[in-house]
């Protein structure tokens, strides 16, 4: 394969566009699959999973509402968009405004760089998302 046609092949890769799922098929998806984990019964993964859930609760030095954030800002720096979903959630339930969630973000593109981009446009899609079903629950 020359040069020129992996660059280009590489191009094409970087551009494509993403699956979109909505929010309600990620929470199907995510639902499901942790039934499936939860099914394993095995201690280790358990522990893990339990200490996930212990490091976004109260009673350390941070908030669990800034723990959350920070979850969202590792996770896009991380681009894993179920994570970044997940946490978007989490934020928006705990009355994160969308101006301090894309400011969180931006955190997130500035450690990550331009490989963040796809990422960042699944985020605000599934933050749109997530506050018009606020508005809609609100009304």
């Amino acid at each position: 394969m020359s040069l020129c046609c992996l660059y280009a092949c590489l191009w094409l890769l970087y551009h494509a566009p993403m699956p979109r799922r909505t929010i309600a098929q990620f929470r199907e998806e995510r639902a499901e699959g942790q039934a499936k984990l939860l099914a394993c019964d095995h201690l280790g993964v358990k522990r893990f999973l339990r200490l996930d859930s212990a490091t976004y609760e109260e009673g350390s030095a941070l908030p669990a509402r800034t723990k959350e954030l920070l979850g969202l800002v590792a996770s896009a720096v991380l681009r894993c968009n179920d994570c970044i979903d997940y946490h978007l959630e989490q934020c928006v339930r705990l009355g994160y405004s969308r101006d301090e969630i894309i400011d969180a973000l931006n955190v997130a593109l500035v450690v990550s760089g331009s490989i963040f981009i796809p990422h960042f446009r699944h985020a605000v899609q599934s933050l749109d998302e997530l506050e018009r079903e606020r508005d809609e629950s609100r009304a």
